[in-house]
Protein backbone atom coordinates (compact mmCIF):
# COMPACT_ATOMS: atom_id res chain seq x y z
CA UNK A 1 0.00 0.00 0.00
CA UNK A 2 2.82 2.41 0.84
CA UNK A 3 4.62 1.64 -2.42
CA UNK A 4 1.38 2.15 -4.33
CA UNK A 5 0.77 5.55 -2.72
CA UNK A 6 4.33 6.65 -3.47
CA UNK A 7 4.04 5.45 -7.08
CA UNK A 8 0.75 7.24 -7.59
CA UNK A 9 2.09 10.42 -5.99
CA UNK A 10 5.23 10.26 -8.16
CA UNK A 11 3.10 9.99 -11.27
CA UNK A 12 1.05 12.97 -10.06
CA UNK A 13 4.19 15.10 -9.80
CA UNK A 14 4.25 15.34 -13.58
CA UNK A 15 0.89 17.11 -13.52
CA UNK A 16 0.28 20.70 -12.46
CA UNK A 17 -2.72 19.86 -10.32
CA UNK A 18 -0.50 18.15 -7.74
CA UNK A 19 0.51 21.62 -6.63
CA UNK A 20 -2.99 22.08 -5.30
CA UNK A 21 -2.25 19.31 -2.82
CA UNK A 22 1.15 20.80 -1.90
CA UNK A 23 -0.43 24.24 -1.47
CA UNK A 24 -3.20 22.72 0.63
CA UNK A 25 -0.65 21.02 2.89
CA UNK A 26 1.27 24.29 3.32
CA UNK A 27 -1.92 26.20 4.11
CA UNK A 28 -3.01 23.54 6.62
CA UNK A 29 0.41 23.63 8.30
CA UNK A 30 0.34 27.45 8.52
CA UNK A 31 -3.21 27.54 9.91
CA UNK A 32 -2.32 24.81 12.44
CA UNK A 33 0.74 26.78 13.55
CA UNK A 34 -1.31 29.95 14.01
CA UNK A 35 -4.01 28.04 15.85
CA UNK A 36 -1.43 26.51 18.19
CA UNK A 37 0.09 29.93 18.89
CA UNK A 38 -3.36 31.38 19.59
CA UNK A 39 -4.38 28.58 21.95
CA UNK A 40 -1.04 28.68 23.78
CA UNK A 41 -1.40 32.42 24.27
CA UNK A 42 -4.75 31.99 26.03
CA UNK A 43 -3.66 28.95 28.05
CA UNK A 44 -0.45 30.35 29.52
CA UNK A 45 0.21 29.07 33.08
CA UNK A 46 -0.56 31.64 35.76
CA UNK A 47 1.09 32.17 39.12
CA UNK A 48 -1.63 30.26 40.97
CA UNK A 49 -0.98 26.98 39.14
CA UNK A 50 1.10 24.24 40.71
CA UNK A 51 4.22 22.83 39.06
CA UNK A 52 2.31 19.67 38.08
CA UNK A 53 -0.47 21.75 36.46
CA UNK A 54 2.14 23.75 34.53
CA UNK A 55 3.68 20.52 33.21
CA UNK A 56 0.25 19.22 32.18
CA UNK A 57 -0.57 22.48 30.39
CA UNK A 58 2.71 22.34 28.50
CA UNK A 59 2.00 18.74 27.47
CA UNK A 60 -1.46 19.73 26.24
CA UNK A 61 -0.05 22.62 24.18
CA UNK A 62 2.06 20.12 22.22
CA UNK A 63 -1.09 18.35 21.00
CA UNK A 64 -2.66 21.43 19.40
CA UNK A 65 -0.53 21.59 16.25
CA UNK A 66 -0.69 17.90 15.13
CA UNK A 67 -4.37 17.59 16.04
CA UNK A 68 -5.32 20.72 14.11
CA UNK A 69 -3.04 19.75 11.22
CA UNK A 70 -4.66 16.31 10.97
CA UNK A 71 -8.17 17.77 11.05
CA UNK A 72 -7.41 20.31 8.31
CA UNK A 73 -5.71 17.67 6.16
CA UNK A 74 -8.75 15.42 6.51
CA UNK A 75 -11.09 18.26 5.51
CA UNK A 76 -8.80 19.17 2.62
CA UNK A 77 -8.84 15.58 1.39
CA UNK A 78 -12.64 15.53 1.37
CA UNK A 79 -12.76 18.77 -0.61
CA UNK A 80 -10.01 18.01 -3.18
CA UNK A 81 -11.15 14.43 -3.70
CA UNK A 82 -14.02 15.67 -5.88
CA UNK A 83 -11.70 17.20 -8.51
CA UNK A 84 -8.34 15.37 -8.36
CA UNK A 85 -6.22 12.69 -6.77
CA UNK A 86 -5.21 13.14 -3.12
CA UNK A 87 -2.30 10.73 -2.82
CA UNK A 88 -0.10 13.20 -0.90
CA UNK A 89 -2.85 13.84 1.65
CA UNK A 90 -3.45 10.10 1.97
CA UNK A 91 0.24 9.68 2.79
CA UNK A 92 0.36 12.45 5.39
CA UNK A 93 -2.94 11.92 7.24
CA UNK A 94 -1.97 8.63 8.99
CA UNK A 95 1.45 10.02 10.00
CA UNK A 96 0.07 13.27 11.41
CA UNK A 97 -2.83 11.40 13.01
CA UNK A 98 -0.46 8.98 14.73
CA UNK A 99 1.61 11.87 16.09
CA UNK A 100 -1.53 13.63 17.36
CA UNK A 101 -2.77 10.42 18.99
CA UNK A 102 0.58 9.85 20.71
CA UNK A 103 0.77 13.35 22.11
CA UNK A 104 -2.86 13.29 23.23
CA UNK A 105 -2.30 9.91 24.93
CA UNK A 106 0.74 11.29 26.77
CA UNK A 107 -1.28 14.32 27.83
CA UNK A 108 -4.07 12.10 29.15
CA UNK A 109 -1.66 9.89 31.11
CA UNK A 110 0.04 12.86 32.74
CA UNK A 111 -3.26 14.64 33.37
CA UNK A 112 -4.72 11.60 35.12
CA UNK A 113 -1.87 9.65 36.67
CA UNK A 114 1.08 12.03 37.18
CA UNK A 115 1.09 13.42 40.74
CA UNK A 116 4.23 15.56 40.47
CA UNK A 117 6.64 17.08 38.01
CA UNK A 118 8.88 14.03 38.29
CA UNK A 119 7.68 11.43 35.80
CA UNK A 120 8.64 7.99 37.09
CA UNK A 121 10.46 5.33 35.08
CA UNK A 122 7.39 3.07 35.00
CA UNK A 123 5.21 5.92 33.73
CA UNK A 124 7.76 6.73 31.03
CA UNK A 125 7.90 3.05 30.02
CA UNK A 126 4.12 2.96 29.59
CA UNK A 127 4.24 6.10 27.45
CA UNK A 128 7.02 4.62 25.28
CA UNK A 129 5.07 1.37 24.90
CA UNK A 130 1.99 3.32 23.81
CA UNK A 131 4.10 5.29 21.31
CA UNK A 132 5.60 2.13 19.82
CA UNK A 133 2.16 0.52 19.51
CA UNK A 134 0.74 3.51 17.62
CA UNK A 135 3.66 3.64 15.19
CA UNK A 136 3.52 -0.15 14.78
CA UNK A 137 -0.15 0.07 13.77
CA UNK A 138 0.72 2.89 11.37
CA UNK A 139 3.44 0.73 9.80
CA UNK A 140 0.98 -2.15 9.43
CA UNK A 141 -1.48 0.22 7.75
CA UNK A 142 1.08 1.47 5.24
CA UNK A 143 2.38 -2.03 4.52
CA UNK A 144 -1.13 -3.37 3.88
CA UNK A 145 -0.91 -6.04 6.59
CA UNK A 146 -3.38 -4.29 8.89
CA UNK A 147 -6.37 -5.21 6.74
CA UNK A 148 -5.26 -8.86 6.60
CA UNK A 149 -4.86 -8.96 10.39
CA UNK A 150 -8.30 -7.43 10.91
CA UNK A 151 -9.90 -9.94 8.57
CA UNK A 152 -8.16 -12.81 10.38
CA UNK A 153 -9.34 -11.56 13.79
CA UNK A 154 -12.88 -11.12 12.47
CA UNK A 155 -12.91 -14.70 11.16
CA UNK A 156 -11.48 -16.27 14.35
CA UNK A 157 -14.15 -17.11 16.94
CA UNK A 158 -13.76 -18.09 20.60
CA UNK A 159 -16.33 -20.16 22.50
CA UNK A 160 -17.15 -18.61 25.89
CA UNK A 161 -19.78 -20.86 27.41
CA UNK A 162 -22.89 -20.68 25.25
CA UNK A 163 -21.67 -17.53 23.51
CA UNK A 164 -19.28 -17.09 20.61
CA UNK A 165 -17.14 -14.02 20.26
CA UNK A 166 -14.68 -13.14 17.55
CA UNK A 167 -11.23 -11.87 18.36
CA UNK A 168 -12.23 -8.61 16.73
CA UNK A 169 -15.12 -8.14 19.17
CA UNK A 170 -12.87 -8.87 22.15
CA UNK A 171 -10.24 -6.38 20.99
CA UNK A 172 -12.89 -3.80 20.19
CA UNK A 173 -14.38 -4.27 23.66
CA UNK A 174 -11.01 -3.92 25.38
CA UNK A 175 -10.08 -0.84 23.38
CA UNK A 176 -13.52 0.68 23.88
CA UNK A 177 -13.41 0.14 27.65
CA UNK A 178 -9.85 1.52 27.88
CA UNK A 179 -10.66 4.62 25.85
CA UNK A 180 -13.92 5.44 27.62
CA UNK A 181 -12.42 4.83 31.08
CA UNK A 182 -9.47 7.10 30.26
CA UNK A 183 -11.86 9.78 29.05
CA UNK A 184 -13.93 9.32 32.21
CA UNK A 185 -10.81 9.69 34.37
CA UNK A 186 -9.88 12.78 32.38
CA UNK A 187 -13.33 14.25 32.95
CA UNK A 188 -13.10 13.27 36.63
CA UNK A 189 -9.76 15.05 37.01
CA UNK A 190 -11.21 18.16 35.35
CA UNK A 191 -14.26 17.97 37.65
CA UNK A 192 -12.00 17.61 40.70
CA UNK A 193 -9.99 20.67 39.64
CA UNK A 194 -13.17 22.70 39.18
CA UNK A 195 -14.68 21.64 42.50
CA UNK A 196 -11.52 22.41 44.47
CA UNK A 197 -11.76 26.02 43.28
CA UNK A 198 -15.32 26.46 44.61
CA UNK A 199 -14.54 28.18 47.90
CA UNK A 200 -18.21 28.40 48.88
CA UNK A 201 -18.34 24.62 49.45
CA UNK A 202 -16.75 22.91 52.44
CA UNK A 203 -13.54 21.01 51.69
CA UNK A 204 -15.08 17.68 52.69
CA UNK A 205 -18.16 18.26 50.53
CA UNK A 206 -15.95 19.10 47.56
CA UNK A 207 -14.00 15.88 48.02
CA UNK A 208 -17.22 13.84 48.32
CA UNK A 209 -18.61 15.31 45.11
CA UNK A 210 -15.28 14.71 43.38
CA UNK A 211 -15.09 11.05 44.46
CA UNK A 212 -18.72 10.37 43.60
CA UNK A 213 -18.44 12.12 40.25
CA UNK A 214 -15.34 10.16 39.27
CA UNK A 215 -16.89 6.85 40.35
CA UNK A 216 -20.11 7.49 38.41
CA UNK A 217 -18.16 8.55 35.33
CA UNK A 218 -16.13 5.34 35.36
CA UNK A 219 -19.25 3.17 35.83
CA UNK A 220 -21.08 4.92 33.00
CA UNK A 221 -17.99 4.69 30.78
CA UNK A 222 -17.72 0.92 31.26
CA UNK A 223 -21.45 0.38 30.67
CA UNK A 224 -21.49 2.57 27.56
CA UNK A 225 -18.39 0.93 26.10
CA UNK A 226 -19.80 -2.56 26.65
CA UNK A 227 -23.06 -1.53 25.02
CA UNK A 228 -21.19 -0.07 22.05
CA UNK A 229 -19.58 -3.44 21.25
CA UNK A 230 -22.88 -5.32 21.62
CA UNK A 231 -22.32 -7.06 24.98
CA UNK A 232 -25.56 -7.82 26.85
CA UNK A 233 -25.43 -5.98 30.17
CA UNK A 234 -27.74 -8.52 31.85
CA UNK A 235 -24.75 -10.85 32.18
CA UNK A 236 -23.38 -8.42 34.76
CA UNK A 237 -26.12 -9.46 37.19
CA UNK A 238 -24.16 -12.64 37.97
CA UNK A 239 -21.05 -10.61 38.67
CA UNK A 240 -23.03 -8.20 40.85
CA UNK A 241 -24.40 -11.08 42.93
CA UNK A 242 -20.95 -12.59 43.36
CA UNK A 243 -19.57 -9.21 44.39
CA UNK A 244 -22.30 -8.77 46.98
CA UNK A 245 -21.50 -12.17 48.48
CA UNK A 246 -17.80 -11.33 48.51
CA UNK A 247 -18.46 -8.04 50.27
CA UNK A 248 -20.60 -9.81 52.83
CA UNK A 249 -17.90 -12.31 53.77
CA UNK A 250 -14.33 -11.68 52.71
CA UNK A 251 -14.38 -7.97 51.89
CA UNK A 252 -16.36 -6.57 54.80
CA UNK A 253 -13.34 -4.74 56.23
CA UNK A 254 -12.59 -3.14 52.88
CA UNK A 255 -16.25 -2.24 52.37
CA UNK A 256 -16.37 -0.82 55.89
CA UNK A 257 -13.36 1.39 55.19
CA UNK A 258 -14.90 2.69 51.95
CA UNK A 259 -18.25 3.43 53.60
CA UNK A 260 -16.45 5.07 56.53
CA UNK A 261 -14.53 7.25 54.08
CA UNK A 262 -17.73 8.65 52.61
CA UNK A 263 -19.16 9.14 56.12
CA UNK A 264 -16.08 11.14 57.17
CA UNK A 265 -16.31 13.33 54.09
CA UNK A 266 -20.06 13.87 54.41
CA UNK A 267 -20.30 14.63 58.15
CA UNK A 268 -17.33 17.05 57.96
CA UNK A 269 -15.82 15.79 61.20
CA UNK A 270 -12.40 15.78 59.54
CA UNK A 271 -10.89 18.00 56.87
CA UNK A 272 -7.53 18.48 55.23
CA UNK A 273 -4.99 20.22 57.54
CA UNK A 274 -6.88 19.24 60.70
CA UNK A 275 -4.71 18.24 63.66
CA UNK A 276 -6.06 15.02 65.14
CA UNK A 277 -5.10 12.25 67.53
CA UNK A 278 -6.52 8.75 67.15
CA UNK A 279 -5.29 5.79 69.18
CA UNK A 280 -1.49 6.26 69.38
CA UNK A 281 -1.28 8.28 66.15
CA UNK A 282 -1.35 12.04 65.89
CA UNK A 283 -0.58 14.56 63.19
CA UNK A 284 -1.98 16.75 60.45
CA UNK A 285 -4.46 15.31 57.94
CA UNK A 286 -2.81 15.53 54.52
CA UNK A 287 -5.09 13.23 52.50
CA UNK A 288 -8.55 11.72 52.90
CA UNK A 289 -9.29 8.94 50.43
CA UNK A 290 -12.25 6.59 50.32
CA UNK A 291 -10.26 3.83 52.06
CA UNK A 292 -7.70 5.49 54.31
CA UNK A 293 -6.57 8.80 55.76
CA UNK A 294 -2.96 9.98 55.87
CA UNK A 295 -1.64 11.71 59.00
CA UNK A 296 1.69 13.51 58.89
CA UNK A 297 3.16 13.80 62.36
CA UNK A 298 5.18 16.75 63.58
CA UNK A 299 8.27 14.53 63.29
CA UNK A 300 7.60 14.05 59.55
CA UNK A 301 6.41 10.44 59.85
CA UNK A 302 3.27 9.71 57.82
CA UNK A 303 0.71 7.25 59.20
CA UNK A 304 -1.94 5.57 57.04
CA UNK A 305 -5.09 5.18 59.14
CA UNK A 306 -7.99 2.99 57.95
CA UNK A 307 -11.16 5.06 57.80
CA UNK A 308 -13.01 2.52 59.94
CA UNK A 309 -10.76 3.44 62.88
CA UNK A 310 -11.66 7.12 62.52
CA UNK A 311 -15.38 6.30 62.63
CA UNK A 312 -15.43 3.66 65.39
CA UNK A 313 -12.72 5.09 67.71
CA UNK A 314 -12.60 8.35 69.69
CA UNK A 315 -10.77 11.04 67.75
CA UNK A 316 -9.31 14.24 69.20
CA UNK A 317 -9.59 17.04 66.66
CA UNK A 318 -7.50 20.02 67.74
CA UNK A 319 -8.80 22.21 64.95
CA UNK A 320 -12.43 21.22 64.37
CA UNK A 321 -13.93 24.61 65.28
CA UNK A 322 -10.87 26.52 66.56
CA UNK A 323 -7.18 25.88 65.96
CA UNK A 324 -6.13 27.54 69.22
CA UNK A 325 -5.01 25.21 72.02
CA UNK A 326 -4.12 25.85 75.66
CA UNK A 327 -0.75 24.94 77.11
CA UNK A 328 0.83 25.36 80.53
CA UNK A 329 4.12 25.06 82.36
CA UNK A 330 4.65 24.52 86.13
CA UNK A 331 7.38 26.00 88.28
CA UNK A 332 8.11 26.20 92.01
CA UNK A 333 9.42 29.26 93.95
CA UNK A 334 10.61 29.77 97.49
CA UNK A 335 8.09 30.49 100.26
CA UNK A 336 9.47 33.95 100.90
CA UNK A 337 8.74 35.07 97.32
CA UNK A 338 6.36 38.02 96.79
CA UNK A 339 3.69 36.15 94.82
CA UNK A 340 1.49 39.20 94.22
CA UNK A 341 4.35 40.98 92.44
CA UNK A 342 5.61 37.89 90.60
CA UNK A 343 2.39 36.67 88.95
CA UNK A 344 1.81 39.79 86.76
CA UNK A 345 5.46 39.67 85.62
CA UNK A 346 5.08 36.02 84.61
CA UNK A 347 2.07 36.97 82.48
CA UNK A 348 4.03 39.84 80.94
CA UNK A 349 7.11 37.84 79.91
CA UNK A 350 4.95 34.98 78.58
CA UNK A 351 2.94 37.37 76.39
CA UNK A 352 6.17 38.54 74.76
CA UNK A 353 6.92 35.08 73.33
CA UNK A 354 6.38 35.21 69.57
CA UNK A 355 4.05 32.23 69.15
CA UNK A 356 1.89 32.91 72.21
CA UNK A 357 -1.56 34.03 71.08
CA UNK A 358 -2.32 37.73 71.39
CA UNK A 359 -6.08 37.12 71.12
CA UNK A 360 -6.26 35.39 74.52
CA UNK A 361 -3.94 36.69 77.22
CA UNK A 362 -1.77 34.32 79.30
CA UNK A 363 -2.52 33.72 82.96
CA UNK A 364 -0.50 32.75 86.05
CA UNK A 365 -1.85 30.88 89.09
CA UNK A 366 -0.76 29.71 92.49
CA UNK A 367 -1.93 26.10 92.33
CA UNK A 368 -0.59 24.40 95.46
CA UNK A 369 1.74 24.49 98.47
CA UNK A 370 4.53 21.99 97.99
CA UNK A 371 6.88 20.48 100.52
CA UNK A 372 9.63 22.96 99.72
CA UNK A 373 8.09 25.43 97.23
CA UNK A 374 5.03 27.37 96.16
CA UNK A 375 3.80 25.71 92.95
CA UNK A 376 2.89 28.14 90.18
CA UNK A 377 1.29 27.44 86.81
CA UNK A 378 1.59 29.68 83.74
CA UNK A 379 -1.06 29.02 81.08
CA UNK A 380 -1.15 30.39 77.54
CA UNK A 381 -2.77 29.83 74.12
CA UNK A 382 -1.14 29.21 70.74
CA UNK A 383 -2.76 29.56 67.29
CA UNK A 384 -0.44 27.30 65.28
CA UNK A 385 -0.26 23.86 66.92
CA UNK A 386 0.77 22.38 63.55
CA UNK A 387 4.22 23.91 64.17
CA UNK A 388 4.70 21.85 67.31
CA UNK A 389 4.27 22.50 71.03
CA UNK A 390 7.70 21.70 72.44
CA UNK A 391 9.37 24.71 70.82
CA UNK A 392 6.96 27.30 72.20
CA UNK A 393 6.99 25.67 75.63
CA UNK A 394 10.78 25.89 75.65
CA UNK A 395 10.63 29.58 74.73
CA UNK A 396 8.18 30.28 77.56
CA UNK A 397 10.35 28.37 80.06
CA UNK A 398 13.44 30.31 78.98
CA UNK A 399 11.60 33.62 79.36
CA UNK A 400 10.48 32.62 82.88
CA UNK A 401 13.99 31.53 83.81
CA UNK A 402 15.42 34.86 82.56
CA UNK A 403 12.86 36.70 84.72
CA UNK A 404 13.85 34.66 87.77
CA UNK A 405 17.51 35.53 87.28
CA UNK A 406 16.72 39.24 86.91
CA UNK A 407 14.48 39.28 90.00
CA UNK A 408 16.68 36.94 92.07
CA UNK A 409 13.81 34.50 92.45
CA UNK A 410 14.92 31.27 94.10
CA UNK A 411 13.74 27.97 92.67
CA UNK A 412 14.13 25.65 95.68
CA UNK A 413 15.00 22.00 95.50
CA UNK A 414 14.02 19.29 98.00
CA UNK A 415 16.21 19.23 101.15
CA UNK A 416 16.31 16.71 104.00
CA UNK A 417 17.65 17.10 107.51
CA UNK A 418 19.47 14.15 109.07
CA UNK A 419 19.51 13.98 112.89
CA UNK A 420 22.14 11.70 114.37
CA UNK A 421 21.07 10.12 117.66
CA UNK A 422 23.64 9.46 120.38
CA UNK A 423 26.18 11.58 118.54
CA UNK A 424 28.35 11.94 121.66
CA UNK A 425 28.89 8.20 121.87
CA UNK A 426 29.69 7.99 118.15
CA UNK A 427 32.29 10.79 118.19
CA UNK A 428 33.83 9.59 121.50
CA UNK A 429 34.78 6.41 119.81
Amino acid sequence: MLITLFTDFWSDLHELRVWWQIAGVCVCALLSYLMARLVNRYTQPDDGMSAQEVLTAQTFSRTIFPATFWLLLFIGKLLLHKWQHVYLLSLLIPIVGSLALIRFGIYLSRRIFANSTQIGAFHQSIEKLFTWCVWFVAILYYSGFLQDILEFMDATTLNLGHNKLTMMEIVQGAVSVAVTVLLALWAGAALDKRLMKVSSLHTSLRMVLSRLGRSLLIIFAVLISLSMVGIDLTVLSVFTGALAVGLGFGLQKIASNYVSGFIILLDRSLAIDDLITVDKYSGRVTQISTRYTVLKGLDGVESIIPNEMLVSSPVQNLSLTDRSIWMSTDVGVAYDTDIEALLPKLVEVTARVLRVSAKQAPAAYLVSFGDSALMLRVGFWIDDPENGKLGVQSQVNRAIWQLFKEQNIVVPFPQREVNVLNSAEIFSK
